[in-house]
């Protein structure tokens, strides 16, 4: 049944109860009353029965709320600063393998450097002692060409064997 006629109908008994002694109060039958109530009450609308609960329940409901979000949002600050960590740590490594890949990158310019000298420094000295040798060279021909030609012979002869 609908709650409106079941309020029309507690009305209408209110209404229709007879007085009492010259006042304004009146007598009703309380077994009639009850049972108008009893079928109001089932009458009401789940979602009504739910709103009242969630009125008779609401501070308790928005402290639960509340204590919901400050957790969530401690988890947030948690995992923001974690992600924040990551990254700093990230960036460090970032500016540490720079500054390695830098100091590799001079370490090797000097040592190609070096090396560059070295094999200059080498090459020198060995155009200098080939330069001495073909000297020394042209000097032992030049005795040689004095001694005559026969020395020369045999000396080939002896480096052919």
């Amino acid at each position: 049944m609908e709650l409106w006629p079941l309020i029309d109908k507690l009305d209408d008994v209110v209404r229709d109860a007879k007085k009492v002694g010259l006042s304004s109060d009146v007598r009703v039958n309380k077994q009639e009353a009850r049972a108008i109530v009893g079928q109001m009450r089932g009458a009401i609308p789940e979602e009504l029965k739910q709103a009242h609960w969630i009125a008779e329940h609401r501070d308790e409901m928005l402290a639960e709320a509340r204590r919901e979000t400050a957790r969530i949002l401690e988890e947030a600050r948690e995992e923001r600063a974690l992600l924040l960590g990551r990254e700093e740590i990230a960036m460090g490594a970032e500016q540490r393998a720079e500054r390695l890949l830098g100091g590799a990158r001079a370490r090797e310019r000097d040592i190609r450097l070096g090396a560059e000298d070295f094999a200059g420094d080498m090459l020198a000295r060995l155009e200098t002692y080939l330069a001495m040798l073909r000297d020394a060279g042209e000097r032992g021909r030049g005795r040689l060409g004095e001694h005559g030609g026969d020395r020369v012979a045999e000396c080939e002869a002896a480096l052919a064997h």
